[in-house]
């Protein structure tokens, strides 16, 4: 069982359960839109840097290894609207990232994927939210970040910093 699935990202608004409704266990689901086939999986954070492709490859040994599935994630970009717009106070607006439909067919065609079952999730917004928010959708074993290099990481922090002191899961970094 391999392919990808397109979510949208996290920001839209989603439609929200009824708050009169008499089956709170209805209201938490409907929240909720993962597979459950997925559930308890190994998320992992992949853009296609050289980093991800290696953190990829661990989480694919994880999940193979635990017999769960694995949930790649891309965090797409969003801008603030000031940028051009000149707004007060910023806004966020989503760029459009077709990256994140190369990284899925890429991924399909990808031979390592065979061993485990996966799906592509993208969300747009801060990594280390978007991140930790589909492991807790997912109810993940682990999420899975490959480490930052440069001066990048240095000044604003890296995300597998950030995310290892906000996560309420295991984070695993692959150097």
């Amino acid at each position: 069982m391999a392919g990808h699935e397109f979510f949208e990202p996290a920001d839209r608004k989603r439609p929200v359960a009824d708050p009169t409704a008499s089956e709170p266990l209805a209201a938490e689901q409907s929240r909720h839109s993962c597979d459950p086939a997925f559930k308890h999986g190994v998320v992992v954070g992949f853009d296609g840097s050289t980093s991800s492709e290696r953190a990829l490859a661990y989480a694919i040994g994880m999940a193979h290894r635990s017999g769960s599935g694995l949930i790649i994630v891309h965090v797409a970009n969003r801008l603030p609207t000031t940028v051009w717009a000149g707004c007060e106070p910023p806004v966020f607006v989503d760029v459009p990232d077709h990256r994140t439909e190369v990284l899925g067919l890429e991924l399909a065609c990808a031979d390592y994927l065979a061993e485990v079952p996966w799906i592509l999730v993208e969300r747009g917004g801060d990594i280390c939210h978007e991140l930790e928010e589909v492991g807790q959708e997912y109810e993940a074993d682990a999420i899975v970040v490959g480490s930052t290099h440069g001066i990048v990481g240095r000044i604003f922090g890296s995300v597998a910093g950030r995310l290892a002191k906000r996560a309420k899961r295991p984070v695993v970094v692959i150097p």
